[in-house]
């Protein structure tokens, strides 16, 4: 996959700006060093220079600075040139690149290439591009984090133990005959389940990472008119949803993106559940289930002062139970009832003013709560699915090795399935991951990075 030969791309934004950034990379940029700069910069020195097209003319001047490698972002040699931010100017000078003999990089080719030469594991490769998309100040630290190692050190940690405990086995496995019969399997088992206690708290900060990283999804249920406009409108602080006395107002899907202690919750109002011979509003209901099934939590809404109706109680029993829910009954202004928030039949209700924003802040709370966020920023990193997938695959494996303790004639089952708990954790730092998968990851990546 690796490839020699020499990309360039603008690495700023898109647009007008002051500085405007060209970035190439390749195995020997000293012809690209004369032909663009009339010479190459000295390494790590920032040089005033005049960049030139093929026949020698000045088209721009600014900044130019050379990293040799493989003391560079990529491993290779990487010349940066900071010209003037105008569109047509950096056009312009990326197409002088390009007839110097220099291709357009893919999106993420610069920082795949880093991953490529050894610069960096995959997990700090997926950091950057988080740490570039971060939308809250808390998502930003530990997108960092992650681009410093944390997450890498940890997963590290991890295969080193199972390393350890797998040298072991086979070791006893094939030579035999240096060690003694009746081996003793209690150390074995401890051991499992060290590296087991290690796995669930690595795997617990990791789940706090996904939700740094993606937010929650939480949809406002219930039928029409029990305030679920009203409490998009009082969770964003702003009037999103257009309210009103008339049932049905809301027919469509209306979502807006806020933070809740630095995290980002994605609410989503939608059409009140009733039956109905309104085609559109038909079409809202339909696409309200829809989005009951995609979210992440469901805030179930109703008017304290009505009684559920049979099409709301056969929406919620219809509910998977792996979606949290949250029972909301609202409009206690209208009965001048408390705020409060308890714990019936196993689930959470809140007693809330939609209008009045009483009880807003015990919904905020419970919201982090059931989503298991546990606000300690120190020592967090952000996290990916497939990183939380190949962690339980490798529990999933140490599980199943630990039912092989009983007898030393399992040693062999027990060593083959540390050996994929291992690959397992391998394939989340990239030791071992497939084309495919890298394919995947660095198409998100911007141009240029």
């Amino acid at each position: 996959m690796a490839s020699s030969d020499t990309i360039a791309a603008i690495a700023t934004p898109p647009g007008r700006g002051g500085i405007g950034v060209i970035r190439i990379s390749g195995t020997d940029l000293k012809d690209f060093g004369k032909t663009l700069l009339g010479e190459l910069p000295i390494p790590r020195q920032a040089m005033f220079k005049s960049f030139l097209d093929t026949e020698g003319r000045a088209i721009d001047q600014g900044i130019a600075l050379f990293f040799p490698a493989p003391y560079s972002y990529t491993g290779e040699d990487v010349l940066e040139l900071q010209g003037h931010g105008g569109p047509a100017i950096q056009n312009l000078l990326l197409n002088q690149c390009v007839i110097a003999g220099a291709r357009l990089a893919q999106p993420g080719e610069f920082t795949l290439r880093a991953y490529l030469n050894n610069k960096i594991d995959l997990i700090q490769a997926e950091s950057i591009a988080d740490l570039i998309e971060a939308n809250t100040h808390e998502a930003a630290r530990c997108a960092a984090n992650s681009l410093h190692g944390n997450f890498s050190n940890k997963i590290e940690e991890l295969v080193n133990m199972l390393t350890e405990l797998r040298m072991f086995i086979e070791a006893t496995i094939n030579f035999p005959e240096d060690h003694i019969d009746d081996l003793p399997l209690s150390p074995i088992d401890k051991k499992l389940q060290q590296i087991d206690a290690r796995f669930k708290q690595i795997f617990q900060t990791a789940q706090q990472g996904k939700i740094l990283k993606e937010g929650i999804r939480i949809v406002l249920a219930g039928e029409p008119n029990v305030g679920k406009s009203s409490l998009l409108n009082q969770l964003a602080e702003d009037d999103v949803a257009i309210v009103t006395e008339i049932p049905g107002t809301t027919r469509d899907i209306i979502e807006r993106t806020i933070t809740i202690e630095g995290i980002t919750i994605h609410i989503i109002d939608t059409a009140g559940l009733r039956e109905t011979n309104d085609i559109v509003e038909q079409k809202g209901i339909e696409r309200t289930h829809a989005a009951i099934k995609n979210a992440h939590m469901v805030i179930w809404i109703m008017d304290i002062n009505r009684q559920l109706p049979p099409i709301d109680v056969e929406t919620m029993h219809s509910i998977s139970a792996d979606i949290p829910r949250i029972t909301v009954y609202n409009k206690i202004d209208l009965i001048n009832e408390p705020e409060k928030i308890e714990q019936r039949n196993n689930s959470t209700t809140i007693d809330i003013s939609a209008k009045t924003g009483a009880g807003i802040d015990l919904l905020r709370k419970e919201i982090l709560t059931i989503a298991g966020w546990q606000h300690s920023a120190e020592g967090l990193f952000t996290a990916r699915q497939r990183h939380l997938e190949a962690l339980t695959t490798a529990q999933a494996h140490l599980n199943s090795a630990r039912t092989f303790t009983t007898h030393e004639s399992q040693l062999e089952l027990l060593a083959e399935e540390l050996r994929l708990s291992q690959l397992a954790l391998s394939s989340i730092t990239g030791e071992f991951t497939a084309d495919d998968l890298l394919g995947e990851i660095f198409s998100h990546f911007c141009i240029g990075k």
